[in-house]
């Protein structure tokens, strides 16, 4: 690994109470990551562990209580314009086709109108789209929404791409489809990545490495584990290999128990 392209240190995240009654919620509490320049990592953790939390902290969107953030050694202050964010949800205006939805971003950095349709153009054909640049977002299935929301945010040229959960509302045939075409994306360019998800599957079928959290409130990361499984890959393949179904069942056996921590929580409360 060349360098890190990305450093979470010390990072804390306290919110004050919503209410006199209330008491302040720490969401993470001296969580410590690291990304390396072109490495995929993926982020597993119980729901309300903050990985999203964490995700937002790095994109510059939320400022920790405590710890701070390093871009290529620089340390972060605001937003980070070295990373691009895919949402959970889409984030297409309806009232663009795809094309001008891609082709937004560049213009709102100053790219001429023609320019940035023709890099819009380029970005929807290596996503599969390249028929569907004068469609609007309700023409479009959920998978190829997921594709513009792809090429939107990579048209930019991000050093970094943070994504959380991105195609966690697919179906499973939809979803491996969208898995291997972000894989052979990253293939080509080798991005920096952090991927937020509850799918373990999916974070062992994508990452180099799969970092686990804890069970909320005060989450941090408490273990990290190598995916030691061969590139090129098929998501729809790997599953079936040894190698897969070892790294599976290392990590499942302490993120079950963080699982179950958080789903005990949930009941008292």
């Amino acid at each position: 690994m060349a360098g890190q392209a990305l450093v979470l240190r010390d990072i804390t995240c306290t919110f004050p109470p919503s209410s006199a009654s209330a008491a302040a919620y720490t969401a993470v509490s001296g969580a410590a990551l690291a990304l390396g320049e072109g490495e995929f990592v993926a982020i597993v953790g119980p729901t309300g562990c903050g990985k999203s939390t964490l995700l937002n902290v790095a994109a510059g969107l939320l400022q920790p209580s405590a710890g701070e953030i390093l871009v290529f050694g620089a340390r972060l202050a605001g937003i980070n314009r070295r990373a691009g964010y895919m949402f959970q949800q889409d984030a297409l205006l309806p009232w663009l086709t795809a094309r001008g939805n891609v082709a937004l971003g560049l213009e709102l950095r100053g790219t001429a109108k023609r320019e940035a349709a023709e890099r819009a153009d380029q970005w929807l054909a290596r996503v599969g789209l390249s028929g569907a640049g004068d469609r609007y977002p309700h023409q479009l299935s959920g998978g190829m929404k997921k594709r513009v929301a792809l090429a939107q945010v990579l048209v930019l040229g991000p050093e970094i791409l943070l994504m959380d959960e991105p195609f966690s509302a697919l179906d499973i045939q939809t979803r491996q489809l969208m898995e291997n075409e972000l894989l052979d994306i990253w293939s080509a360019d080798r991005k920096s990545v952090f991927f937020v998800t509850h799918d373990l599957e999916e974070a062992i079928s994508l990452a180099d490495r799969v970092v686990v959290l804890s069970s909320g409130p005060a989450s941090r990361p408490i273990a990290d584990f190598p995916v030691d499984i061969p590139r090129p890959r098929d998501v729809t393949e790997i599953v079936q290999s040894p190698r897969y179904l070892d790294v599976h069942r290392r990590i499942w056996e302490i993120l079950k128990k963080e699982v179950l921590k958080g789903y005990a929580q949930g009941k008292v409360a």
